[in-house]
């Protein structure tokens, strides 16, 4: 009998769990679902006969322990900053360890342990990171095994509305983390450009984009994520001349977008502690200059001249110029300015959110240059089953399945760049509708 334990029972783990349930009664296994709520652990196992839904209290390491205890593998579908907790448990008490965050430096020091107790650790392997690796190192190990150079790599994703739900100004609505869509971009952005090192700060990020186009969505903005020089050595691409990953938005949101960033609005390094009777307009106001006698609109237009008719409607329609009280009126002005997104940016009953994803090669053969476009959309269900937890859930869940059934053999602490890990799991992926369709140009 084999025990898998999944700690959190949030959005991105509906398909996860399904997938492993599905299995679970052919294959001798147990689930074990914890989560601060029990009750929302339930719900996600629906009654199977091979689910367990249990509470946990991250804050004590006794109770964490008993119940990582009871299981041979541990999924961590918690946030990032808990990981390093659950993955020292798992290491003292000898468990496997897989997540869809980012390697962490916490995790890297555990190396040589992970390996001395012949462990696996997987990190990385959700959407992005996750399919983002491994989609782009079949394609990169293809290419090198016939011979040819790659020269240039971009790869931008993004977690967006299908096109049929797209129904206000600015194309977008929450599908995944809020606060991280707030402080998305913050730090600066490294690249590399036809041999050239690139930095892009903050403030001027959502000004340096790139068009990208998918034939059965349409067209996207796409702007640099914080750090792409470390994927060089990642992905085996040292000598590469131009290396860059990126995030997708619809044509037209980053301009707007960019306001609240050149206004300060996004910032989430101080508090402000606001009366109770501040307005929206008030809050806006407070982050333009004085003036006797113009009005906000005018205040706006004179200091970020750029703006034109279309993005003053958008920040209108997000009801930054009316006179409703603000929803929370402590906090940084990051806080302040998700709390009144989630009520404009909420999602729909009927809304249905996409996953995009478009990988971009430059190729150096022997009978000449091509391009490579390998994209990638996937569309949600519903607000439950969404292409976001599809994107993150099913391949953490194949990558488990894969290894308990034996077809993943390697040990140690891995992202999916491996081979004998994307290729079984890509595989398996294509059989649930994630599949790449690939384009070669000749350039």
């Amino acid at each position: 009998m084999q025990t898998i334990l999944i700690l959190g029972a949030g959005k991105s783990s509906v398909y996860l769990i399904d997938y492993l349930l599905e299995t679970a009664v052919a294959k001798n296994r147990n689930i074990i679902v914890a989560d601060v709520s029990e009750e929302i652990a339930s719900q996600k196992l629906k009654n199977h006969q091979s689910g367990k839904a249990i509470k946990i209290n991250l804050d004590e390491a006794e109770n964490r322990k008993a119940i990582i205890g009871e299981s041979d593998l541990v999924i961590s579908m918690l946030p990032a900053f808990l990981h390093p907790i659950i993955a020292k448990d798992c290491l003292e008490l000898g468990k496997h360890f897989f997540s869809a965050s980012y390697e962490s430096e916490e995790m890297r020091q555990m190396k040589n342990g992970i390996e001395a107790k012949n462990l696996l650790f997987l990190n990385e392997c959700g959407l992005d990171p996750g399919l983002d690796h491994m989609s782009a190192m079949k394609i990169i190990n293809d290419e090198k095994k016939a011979g040819n150079r790659i020269f240039s790599f971009k790869s931008y994703t993004g977690g967006l509305l299908a096109p049929e739900s797209e129904n206000n100004p600015w194309k977008y609505k929450f599908t995944w983390n809020p606060r991280n869509v707030v402080l998305a971009g913050q730090g600066t952005s490294r690249f590399i450009q036809n041999g050239e090192l690139k930095y892009i700060p903050y403030h001027m990020l959502y000004k340096r984009l790139e068009n990208i186009s998918f034939d059965e969505v349409g067209d996207f903005e796409g702007y640099p994520n914080r750090d792409s020089l470390s994927y060089r050595k990642i992905y085996g691409l040292d000598d590469i001349s131009t290396l860059l990953r990126g995030t997708l938005r619809r044509t037209g949101f980053c301009e707007s977008w960019d306001v609240f960033v050149q206004l300060g609005i996004t910032d989430d390094s101080f508090k402000m502690e606001l009366p109770s009777w501040f307005s929206h307009r008030m809050f806006f106001n407070s982050f333009l200059p004085y003036h006797e006698t113009k009005n906000l609109e005018e205040k706006l237009q004179d200091l970020l001249p750029w703006i034109n008719d279309e993005i003053l409607g958008k920040i209108e329609w997000l009801g930054m110029f009316s006179n409703e009280p603000l929803p929370k009126t402590d906090g940084s002005p990051a806080a302040i300015l998700e709390e009144i997104l989630k009520e404009k940016w909420k999602l729909d009953f009927q809304d249905r959110d996409m996953i995009v994803m478009q990988h971009l090669l430059g190729i150096e053969t022997p009978k000449g240059m091509k391009e490579v476009v390998s994209s990638l959309v996937c569309k949600g269900e519903n607000q439950e089953y969404t292409a976001m937890a599809k994107t993150v859930g099913l391949p953490l869940a194949i990558a488990v399945d894969l290894f308990l059934d034996g077809k993943i053999i390697v040990r140690g602490l891995h992202v999916p760049v491996l081979p004998e890990i994307y290729e079984p799991i890509l595989e398996a992926l294509e059989k649930t509708g994630i599949e790449f369709e690939e384009k070669i140009r000749a350039v």
